[in-house]
C-alpha cells in the first residue's frame, strides 16, 4: 500500500471544512512529513486569504471597531499578515470582514497555535464573547490569483 497523496489544494479545502488539522498531523509541519503521507508539489508558492465574515450587533459599531483595532497589533506578531479589517458603512449594517494573508495553510496552523498562547489575543476574544459584539462568524480561505491581485484603477500610478 502506498503513501496517501494529498495536493495543497485537498488541503485548502479540508481548512475551509474546518479538518485541516488531521491532515497536518498525518503530514506532519515543515519536511518531518508522517510515513504515511506525501504532499504533492505544485508550481509555484501557495498563497491564501482567511476571509472572516462576521455578522455584528449594529448597535455595536464602535466597540467591534476596537476589537479589530486590537488584532492591528496582534495578527502580525503571531505571524498573520493582516490586510485589514472593513467595517459596515452604507448598506448592511451588521457584516464587518477581516481579511488575513498566510503562504501556506502550514503557516496559518503555526499562526493559530501562535494565537491560542498570546494573552493579548486571549483577552480581546474575551471582550467580544463578554460583550456579544459577534452574532456569527464564517471562514473562507481563498487562494490569490497572482496576475489579478493589487491592480490600480487605470490612470493611478502604483504605490
Amino acid at each position: 500500500m502506498g503513501a496517501a497523496r494529498i495536493t495543497r489544494r485537498a488541503l485548502l479545502f479540508a481548512a475551509a471544512a474546518g479538518t485541516s488539522t488531521a491532515l497536518w498531523r498525518k503530514c506532519g509541519y515543515g519536511g518531518n512529513r508522517g510515513a504515511g503521507c506525501q504532499l504533492e508539489e505544485e508550481e509555484g508558492e501557495m498563497r491564501i486569504t482567511c476571509f472572516i465574515r462576521y455578522q455584528i450587533d449594529p448597535y455595536q459599531k464602535e466597540a467591534f471597531q476596537k476589537y479589530a483595532e486590537n488584532w492591528g497589533r496582534i495578527i502580525p506578531r503571531c505571524g498573520g499578515h493582516l490586510v485589514g479589517y472593513f467595517l459596515p458603512h452604507e448598506g448592511t449594517s451588521d457584516i464587518a470582514w477581516g481579511l488575513v494573508a498566510f503562504e501556506s495553510l502550514a503557516a496559518y496552523e503555526a499562526y493559530r497555535a501562535r494565537l491560542r498562547n498570546d494573552a493579548e489575543a486571549r483577552e480581546n476574544f474575551a471582550m467580544a464573547e463578554t460583550k456579544r459584539l459577534i452574532l456569527r462568524e464564517e471562514r473562507s480561505f481563498l487562494e490569490t490569483v497572482e496576475e489579478t491581485f493589487s491592480i490600480p484603477a487605470a490612470g493611478e500610478k502604483e504605490q
